[in-house]
């Protein structure tokens, strides 16, 4: 088991997964009955021992309830790391009002986290039957969001969070939006697992935390609640609370997404 036998397994089992398209039974119109949500997975191996993870209990970055690799998984000695970029359906039908998500995005966001969760059961499945023990953090029961109570502490911070282990992995760098910027764009859902398969950790190909970036302003333009500034980054109170107003007007889906369409980053490095 390596890193090409993971990723090919991924791959085979994204194309023939019926829940990466959305179904008549679950389309909010006919209009995206047969949407394709995701394309090909990219995957990034990351070490349990990266001094960034421990970095990561800093409250100015996540914060001392963030857990290390080895506090999932006692012999953890691999984290592998993954981002499924969404199609360019889904990204163009959230081009096209500026203000409220598309319906595609909507099916993208609920339905599109559902394939996160089979990908990540697929490739534990996948090691276990190679003998190797995984966890998959955001199912596991310890797993927790925190919201910060003091000025210091981010307002909102998990236990384990997939954008800045996919930075420790090599998966890419931060946007001044807070996404992840990736070979393939932001545009899509990150995915991980801990494991003690020993595996070849990938080289990160950047230096600096924000190095994809080129603050070119785009992303702050496309935020309909304007939670977004070149001087002040994001406010991350301002984006939960314009969330809270999809999930009342689309439920049982929710969603926005607009700093991650019309921007240079959205389906590459810009």
């Amino acid at each position: 088991m390596n890193k090409t036998a993971l990723l090919m397994s991924a791959t085979s089992f994204l194309e023939n997964l019926p829940d990466n398209t959305i179904s008549a039974e679950l389309a909010i119109s006919k209009k995206v009955v047969g949407l394709k949500i995701y394309d090909a997975p990219i995957l990034a191996i990351g070490s349990s021992q990266d001094p960034y993870f421990r970095s990561f209990k800093d409250n100015t970055i996540i914060g001392e309830h963030f857990l290390l690799p080895e506090e999932w998984l006692p012999d953890a000695q691999t984290i592998v790391s993954f981002f499924l970029p969404y199609t360019s359906d889904v990204r163009a039908g959230n081009k096209i009002d500026p203000y409220w998500p598309s319906e595609e995005w909507l099916h993208a966001r609920v339905e599109g986290q559902t394939v996160v969760k089979k990908m990540c059961q697929h490739l534990q499945s996948e090691l276990a039957n190679a003998g190797y023990q995984s966890v998959i953090p955001t199912l596991d029961q310890r797993f927790q969001i925190r919201r910060g109570t003091n000025p210091d502490e981010q307002p909102f911070a998990s236990n384990w969070s997939e954008r800045h282990v996919a930075f420790v992995c090599g998966l890419g760098t931060f946007s001044l939006s807070k996404g992840l910027i990736t070979a393939k764009g932001m545009a899509g859902r990150l995915g991980s697992l801990v494991t003690n398969l020993p595996l070849a950790v990938d080289e990160r190909p950047y230096a600096k935390i924000d190095e994809y970036c080129s603050y070119c302003g785009a992303c702050v333009k496309q935020c309909p609640v304007a939670a977004i500034s070149m001087e002040t980054g994001k406010n991350h109170q301002r984006c939960s609370d314009f969330l809270d107003k999809t999930t009342e007007k689309f439920k049982p889906r929710y969603g926005c997404g607009k700093c991650q369409v019309n921007v240079p980053c959205e389906s590459c490095i810009p």
